[in-house]
């Protein structure tokens, strides 16, 4: 057998694809860019098998390393990389409506950074997955974040887009100015940016004649900084204000980018940063009841928020918000042994693996019903089983799935979620958890009752290409298959090893 190649070369293949996107876009004569996400849905597709074959972190102190590989790393990269497959088929479907609304284009053309900044984006991510220094958390951070400024606000000729585009750009900002204002205040108390080694010396520092052991209010500040930049990232409350008008004005495959792929890596950082803190009996406990209330006010307000709303793509940007709770509802019931860090992450990541299929499954049917109905509200559903029977029944999955029904992905996300919730005594969290679930009944079933119960608008049929009815077909059987065998998934979850954890050093200070 060949050589196992190493991690990082996953990363400079997705890289160097986009950089070749982007100078054979500038060189081609060719109006319909298409070609390019075709392309590149080949080589991430390689690249996605090719990263079952690679040598892990054998032999690297990542005490000394920005760049870790764990199998949590390497499953994280594998969902960036679907992710941005199943963005680039939308594109495709995307592109009639993408040149209506950019200025001097016909059929396509001044489309092609259209197709060539989700691959870097989701170089980014990957990057984003392995970071195990400050350092590598924000540059690869800033990759995505500035690909998305540019996409959110792709579509100039229409006034919701460039919208969308100012709101993100201004609050991105901000949010970055609290990372890199959070990091500061932490590399100044420990002068460490690594992970491994800020695990290593906190200890000694806030032990007994430490220099923090009289203090740790400067500490805490850097944290809450980080934290206050992640919960925009992930788009927790009450750092969510920039959710609903982004989602609904920006392109609906960025839509779904920033819906699925930021939030796991979001979520992948935010798992790495609290492990150096949370074995630290005084710091602990504060950095999880702050993510405990996060989780309670992001339940509460996206759930709640959605259940009134009439456009399907501000009803996701709201739903997104609940999810991101049920999300921190896990992180916060990390305790501070490696066994429950090892059950959290396998709920966090089981949790995003399945809302992967289930929310690019519902905005992939969503992008072919707007096409035709020239409108995402959800009265453009309005009698879609008798329209397309096919794209109706992959809506009606991805509704179910976002509601946790049994038998589906996200029924045992979500158990796992509460299981972990159950394991650490967050009853209040629990009960939370409970009312928000019917609330997100009520309005994913709205959905399916507009598409069944409701007369069409319009009784012409919706035709499908064959790419994407393959792609819808595939997520249908993914939600249902990781419903009933579950195992799959978990089975590579728990081969993470989570001595590789920077809680692992704390531990075995004590």
């Amino acid at each position: 057998m060949p050589a196992p190649l190493s991690p990082i070369t996953l990363e400079v293949i997705v890289l160097s694809l986009g950089i070749f996107l982007l100078l054979a876009e500038s060189f081609s004569r060719s109006e319909d860019k298409s070609w390019m996400a075709r392309l590149s849905i080949v080589v991430l597709g390689v690249v996605f098998a090719w990263s079952f074959h690679t040598s892990g972190n054998a032999g690297i102190d990542l005490s000394k390393a920005f760049y870790s590989a764990d199998e949590t790393a390497l499953f994280f990269k594998r969902l960036a990389l679907l992710t941005t497959m199943i963005v680039q088929v939308m594109a495709i479907e995307y592109g009639g409506v993408l040149a209506r609304f950019i200025p001097s284009s016909k059929t396509g053309a001044g489309t092609g950074e259209f197709y060539a900044l989700p691959v870097l984006t989701c170089a980014g991510l990957m990057f984003m997955a392995s970071a195990v220094d400050f350092l590598l958390i924000f540059v690869s951070l800033e990759l995505v974040t500035i690909s998305f400024y540019i996409l959110v606000a792709y579509m100039r000729k229409q006034s919701t887009s460039l919208e969308a585009g100012v709101k993100y750009l201004i609050l991105g900002a901000l949010s970055t100015g609290f990372l890199v204002y959070g990091i500061t205040w932490i590399f100044g108390l420990t002068g460490e940016t690594n992970l491994f080694r800020i695990a290593q010396v906190l200890p000694g520092m806030l032990a007994e004649g430490g220099r923090l052991h009289d203090s740790q209010t400067p500490l805490l500040f850097g944290i809450i900084l980080v934290l206050v930049s992640l919960g925009f990232k992930i788009a927790a409350a009450p750092f969510q204000i920039w959710v609903p008008d982004v989602y609904q004005g920006a392109p609906t495959p960025i839509t779904a980018f920033l819906s699925v792929g930021s939030k796991a890596a979001g979520f992948i950082v935010l798992i790495r940063v609290i492990q150096p803190f949370i074995g630290l009996p005084e710091i602990g406990p504060k950095v999880m009841g702050a993510l405990a209330v996060l989780a309670g006010l992001s339940l509460l307000y996206g759930n709640l928020a959605a259940m009134p709303q009439d456009n399907l793509k501000r009803m996701l940007a709201y739903s997104s918000i609940g999810h991101a709770g049920y999300l921190l509802v896990a992180v916060a019931s990390t305790g501070p042994s490696l066994s429950t860090l090892g059950q959290s992450n396998v709920a966090v990541s089981f949790y995003l693996a399945g809302y992967l299929l289930m929310t690019l499954l519902s905005f992939l049917v969503m992008t072919v019903v707007a096409n035709h109905s020239r409108g995402d509200d959800i009265i453009h559903f309005n009698g879609l089983a008798k329209r397309s029977p096919f794209l109706a029944f992959g809506m009606l999955i991805s509704m179910l799935s976002l509601a946790g029904i049994p038998f589906t992905a996200g029924f045992y996300g979500k158990f796992l979620v509460f299981a972990a919730a159950v394991r650490e005594h967050h009853f209040v969290l629990i009960g939370i958890g409970v009312v928000t679930v019917a609330a997100g009944f009520y309005y994913y079933l709205r959905v399916i009752s507009a598409m069944y119960w409701q007369e069409p608008t319009d009784e012409t049929p919706v035709t499908i290409r064959p790419l994407t009815r393959f792609t819808i077909g595939a997520l249908i059987l993914g939600i249902i298959f990781f419903g009933i065998f579950p195992a799959t998934i978990l089975e590579m979850l728990n081969s993470a090893p989570v001595q590789n954890t920077p809680i692992a050093l704390q531990t075995s200070l004590k």
